[in-house]
């Protein structure tokens, strides 16, 4: 088995879905099309001949995101003909699954460079348009009703942990506001976007430069007086889970010395991963055991992993992945520059916004050797990576 290298990933800014969003007038292709141009012009080194394949995920495989999208935005962003692609469904785990299948390659010895990543215009492209789910799901009772609305599973999820409240909830989502806007203060997050030219129809041309959901302010006096949509008397709101999205993400993987051959960074490097099913009416608890898995395959506790990139798909998900890991939801090590209620969660292309941010906390962070990305999945559903720091210093 060969080492697998994450050089780095980029992304578009986030855009909120809709009409009157950035992106509403921008097909889904472009937007995955200038990811691949930016990871190219980003490393020069990289002959695009060598990419050996490209794999792009849709949780929403039509119009403007289908046509087998890895090959088709592979020709738009100029690779070469030679090069193949090919596109990938696991819902919000798409692009964490376009990793993991293409890094399984490059372990293999199939491939030596790869581009992976993901797009969803949610605005264009609802979840589940289209869709026609087989009536056996309800009438042979395999899954309950509520399965196939994520909000409701949020709901089941606080049923089944009662000590996670609504309070809990919207306290850890201002906190998550808070940390992702201290970040771009910061200049932590900013670098790996990358700039999207925009057209309204009534305003004109415009330029992308940073993610148009983040509410800073945000209050725990101003989430309190947000509706339950999913509901009546709910804990879930706009406010304590990520929004509709658009947005797309993409990295470049590499066998770890073919990397260094063609002068590309390591960002970090692939220990292990696992996907796990749980009920699908309370899919958010998927990561827990998807952890567990990755953990026990590579030989690690959680005691061992430093910092935590976990997907704010709903508030009531992330605590209830803390509360079994007897980990505090204020803990400086998870999602330390805040996370997708904050700046939003385009379906298929939030894993690699997990793994960009991870990355160059890796390179801020000597300190800590391991680090985890992990998010829950419809259907029921959990994924999880495990990834080392090439900067850790522990061996010194």
């Amino acid at each position: 088995m060969r080492n697998v290298a994450f050089v780095e990933g980029v992304r578009t800014p986030f855009g909120k879905a809709g009409d009157k969003g950035i992106y509403a007038s921008t097909r889904a292709d472009d937007l995955i099309v200038k990811v691949i141009r930016e990871l190219l012009r980003r490393h020069p080194g990289l002959p695009p001949e060598r990419i050996d394949d490209v794999a792009v995920a849709a949780t929403t495989q039509t119009g403007d995101q289908g046509l087998t999208i890895g090959r088709t935005a592979a020709l738009l962003a100029g690779l070469p003909k030679s090069v193949p692609g090919f596109a990938i469904d696991r819902m919000c785990a798409g692009a964490m699954t376009a990793v993991t299948t293409t890094a399984g390659g490059i372990a293999f010895g199939a491939y030596d460079v790869v581009i992976a990543g993901g797009v969803e215009h949610m605005g264009r492209h609802p979840m589940g348009e289209g869709v026609d789910p087989n009536p056996r799901f309800l009438t042979d009772k395999l899954v309950d009703p509520s399965a196939l609305v994520m909000g409701q599973t949020a709901e089941n999820l606080h049923d089944r942990f009662p000590a996670i409240t609504r309070q809990r909830a919207d306290s850890f989502a201002v906190n998550s506001q808070e940390r992702f806007a201290d970040a771009v203060k910061r200049g932590r997050i900013g670098p790996e976007l990358v700039p999207v030219a925009t057209r309204h129809p009534e305003l004109g041309w415009g330029l992308a430069t940073e993610d148009e959901p983040p509410r800073p302010g945000t209050t725990l006096e101003g989430l309190a007086g947000l509706k339950t949509p999913f509901r009546p008397h709910g804990r879930v709101t706009a406010g304590n889970a990520a929004g509709l999205n658009d947005g797309a993400t993409g990295a470049i993987l590499a066998e770890e010395n073919t990397a260094r051959e063609l002068g590309l960074p390591v960002g970090m490097r692939l220990v292990g991963y696992a996907f796990a099913g749980v009920d699908p009416e309370v899919m958010g608890v998927g990561p827990v055991p998807a952890t567990e898995k990755a953990l026990a395959k590579a030989g690690l506790s959680i005691s061992d992993i430093g910092l935590f990139e976990i997907n704010e798909a709903f508030a009531v998900q992330v605590l209830a992945f803390l509360d079994h890991f007897g980990i505090d939801q204020e803990d400086p090590r998870v999602n330390p520059w805040g996370g997708a209620i904050a700046c939003g969660h385009p379906l298929a292309s939030s894993g690699v916004r997990l793994m960009t941010q991870l990355s160059r906390q890796f390179a801020e962070r000597p300190d800590v050797r391991y680090g985890i990305t992990t998010m829950c999945i419809g259907i029921g559903m959990g994924g999880t990576v495990i990834w080392e720091n090439p900067a850790w210093e522990g061996h010194k």
